[in-house]
């Protein structure tokens, strides 16, 4: 903000300037042409008076050498008088082979000397040096003696010309410097309230603390805008502060009356008619099923975005360790649970988001795996030659962790809705809650990383689970959380 303040500042002065300095460097200019014209003329009159009374006294061959020496060393041009006939009376300067010959011929002397104007200002060159030529004629009463014509060189002119816009353009350079300092100062000061709020900005959005900024500073706008941002820096902490302490109070408060609540089913059944018992277990079944609908839900409102750090997960021996404790379950149930794939690698993850996106992807496998049939536990890494090879733009290094089953699969539509809150697909087995696949998109996100939902080779459905690997620079920000529950 301070350069585009100081940029806006400079480029309104150096216009501003423009529009000034060149008006006035080119009406300096043609001021001073007309000066030094005005000068040679008043000359040429002057010497024309003195020219007359010296020819008409019989003098002009003793006066008028002199004169013209004189007067063409106090203007630094050339004097040369001729009388009536055009011949050379006196001059101040020897002439030169270009201007040899009868001076009555040449333009301004020839007219000066039919008297038609009182002067004849030209321009001519003269031995490759430009000179202002003014003529005047020589006229005693009604009797014309001759002519006058006096020779100014143009670089007189040039150079005070040159000389005033070198002193415009410093003036003007002097001006844009102290535009610049004082823009910067007060750029600066502008500023500097800005500054501080974005920081205080990045800080809030990292996670931490809402600091308060000063609204004492700046415009009145600036100020304004920082009171704002206090006023709802101050709310979200709130907010955030009331749900952290909803979550931490629901998980006490919730699981005691559902444990009570399944307890006193329990010791119901010996007091229950045996055609009785199925609604027994179907209530009993259903209190499972709401605990565990709590225990989801608990675990979406712990992500919180503003508390999560990633650390390096080993995802092998997480991988390894989760196949060991799933396998007898899938062993009861006629369900083979293999665990495949390559060395993956430390990868970047959420404390405790890596087992438990595998137990939830685990048990939806599970769910609707028909007996006889295979789940699989996939591990791969894409080369960084086999992204080069095939062209592919250099990203960051992913681990793809695989979850593939037999079951009956899901349609584009399912998969697009399978991410979504309490979603069920149509035919899913009884006792779910909708929250697992959910859950495990956030876990993964926070973690950096992402999941998509792909039909299986053999049918079925296959989840794949994107982290970055770790001491990957290229990897991307987490979206961090503050805590996370067992599914």
């Amino acid at each position: 903000m301070t350069r585009r303040l100081l940029l806006s500042y400079l480029a309104l002065t150096a216009l501003v300037l423009l529009c000034l300095e060149i008006p006035l460097g080119f009406v300096y200019s043609r001021g001073e042409l007309e000066r030094v014209m005005n000068a040679a003329k008043d000359e040429a009159e002057s010497v024309s008076a003195f020219a007359a009374l010296s020819i008409d006294a019989g003098r002009a061959t003793q006066d008028l050498p002199g004169r013209a020496a004189h007067c063409a060393e106090r203007i630094g041009g050339r004097v040369l008088i001729v009388d009536r006939s055009g011949d050379l009376l006196a001059t101040s300067h020897e002439l030169s082979g270009a201007e040899s010959g009868n001076p009555a011929s040449w333009p301004g002397i020839a007219a000066a000397l039919r008297g038609d104007s009182t002067a004849d200002v030209r321009t001519s060159t003269i031995g490759g040096v430009e000179y202002i030529a003014v003529a005047a004629p020589v006229t005693h009463g009604a009797e014309r003696l001759g002519a006058v014509r006096i020779t100014v060189p143009s670089r007189m002119v040039a150079e005070r010309v040159q000389h005033v816009w070198l002193l415009l353009i410093l003036g003007g350079l002097a001006v844009l410097a102290a535009v610049a300092v004082i823009g910067f100062a007060i750029a600066s000061w502008t500023g500097r309230p800005i500054r501080e709020l974005e920081r205080a900005t990045h800080k809030l959005a990292d996670g931490g603390p809402a600091t308060p900024v000063a609204i004492t500073n700046g415009p009145p706008e600036v100020r304004s805008l920082a009171a704002t941002f206090n006023r709802t820096a101050a709310r979200l902490e709130h907010l955030l502060a009331s749900q952290r302490a909803f979550a931490g109070e629901a998980s006490h408060q919730l699981k005691t009356p559902l444990a009570a609540l399944r307890l006193r089913l329990e010791n119901l059944e010996s007091d229950i008619a045996l055609h009785a018992r199925g609604n027994l277990d179907a209530a009993v079944t259903e209190t499972d099923r709401l605990a565990r609908m709590v225990e989801g839900l608990l675990a979406m409102a712990r992500l919180d975005e503003s508390a999560a750090v990633r650390e390096q997960v080993d995802l092998d021996r997480v991988c390894a360790e989760r196949h060991r404790a799933w396998a007898p379950m899938f062993e009861q149930h006629g369900v083979q649970l293999v665990l495949l794939g390559d060395y993956g690698g430390p990868v970047l993850a959420v404390p405790g988001a890596v087992e438990q996106i595998l137990d939830n992807l685990l048990s939806n496998a599970l769910k609707v795996s028909p007996p006889h049939s295979t789940v699989s536990v996939d591990l791969r890494r894409p080369a960084t030659h086999e992204r080069r090879f095939h062209h592919r733009p250099a990203g960051p290094a992913r681990v793809e962790l695989h979850v593939t089953d037999e079951g009956p699969g899901m349609t584009e539509e399912q998969r697009r809705r399978a991410f979504d809150r309490f979603w069920r697909a149509p035919g899913a087995p009884k006792g779910g809650t909708g929250l697992g696949l959910a859950l495990v998109q956030r876990l993964t996100h926070a973690s950096g990383g992402d999941i998509s939902l792909r039909p299986a080779v053999h049918g079925g459905l296959d989840a794949v689970v994107r982290l970055p690997a770790a001491g990957d620079p290229t990897a991307p920000a987490a979206r961090p959380l503050e805590t996370t529950a067992s599914p």
